[in-house]
């Protein structure tokens, strides 16, 4: 399996993806907003993309299917639920689905609500898993609810799902949030370390070719997979005083949330 991770260079920091098999040249486009950059970094590697897969239905990730369809013919993936809201979709996916791509690539399709209610991300079946998160889980963040989603949904996506994903994982996000986000952990955990030294190595990087991170990395960096730690616990408590002496993950998960809503 090759992954291509390809920089928007947009307002919204988007991130798009190819993945190749090396065999045949097939390629899937995972949310091709920017359809002319994935274009010509497919013509570049001589790769034909034959799908699409969209992570969810807003348009900062189907804004390019149609254009990239026009020139390809590829097919369009998402979510089941999702097809009144991705024009032109032709597979619905659901818990389990493999969407294959050439002869040598196999990526698993989770059902993982939270952001939107129809969200999909990908898993790879290779000696090192890669999933292809979308706008569930960023680089030391979580996607917000805004716009169709529901942060109780994201909890249990958080703590049923990914928790549970190997730790050697590859994280490709649908956009590079990391320097806000390690800001928000600092502040809501000042006293870790490594947040604060990744903060040091990839502020300002330069995102075409970033940081990829593991689930590893993700559970030390990451406050919505540290809903145990005393330190943000304690901060949780001075911006919400009526918080619970032993406060349950999902209160915490919540919270922190609300507050990452607004800062």
């Amino acid at each position: 399996m090759i992954v291509e991770q390809i920089w928007t260079g947009n307002a919204y920091r988007n991130f798009n993806y190819l993945i190749a098999c090396e065999e045949t040249g097939e390629a899937l486009a995972i949310d091709p907003l920017d359809h002319q950059k994935c274009l010509a970094r497919a013509k570049a590697r001589g790769w034909t993309i034959t799908q699409i897969l969209n992570t969810h239905e807003h348009g900062d990730h189907t804004g390019g299917n149609a254009a990239m369809v026009k020139a390809t013919g590829a097919k369009i993936l998402a979510h089941h639920n999702a097809k009144a809201r991705i024009p032109g979709m032709d597979r619905g996916l659901s818990a389990g689905d493999v969407v294959k791509v050439g002869r040598t690539v196999e990526l698993e399709s989770l059902d993982t609500p939270g952001h939107t209610m129809s969200h999909i991300c990908l898993l790879s079946h290779t000696e090192t898993p890669a999933l292809f998160c979308g706008d569930t889980l960023f680089n030391a963040g979580a996607g917000n609810c805004h716009n169709g989603g529901h942060p109780a949904e994201l909890y249990q996506t958080f703590t049923r799902q990914l928790v549970e994903l190997p730790e050697a994982t590859l994280i490709y996000p649908g956009h590079d949030y990391i320097e806000n986000n390690l800001k928000f952990t600092l502040n809501r955990e000042p006293d870790n370390q490594r947040a604060a030294t990744l903060l040091d190595e990839v502020g300002g990087q330069n995102p075409d070719a970033p940081l990829v991170s593991t689930l590893a990395l993700e559970k030390e960096i990451n406050t919505f997979f540290r809903l145990h730690s005393p330190s943000v616990i304690a901060r949780l408590r001075e911006a919400f005083p009526d918080l619970p002496e032993a406060p349950d993950p999902q209160t915490v998960f919540l919270k922190l949330r609300e507050l990452r809503n607004t800062w």
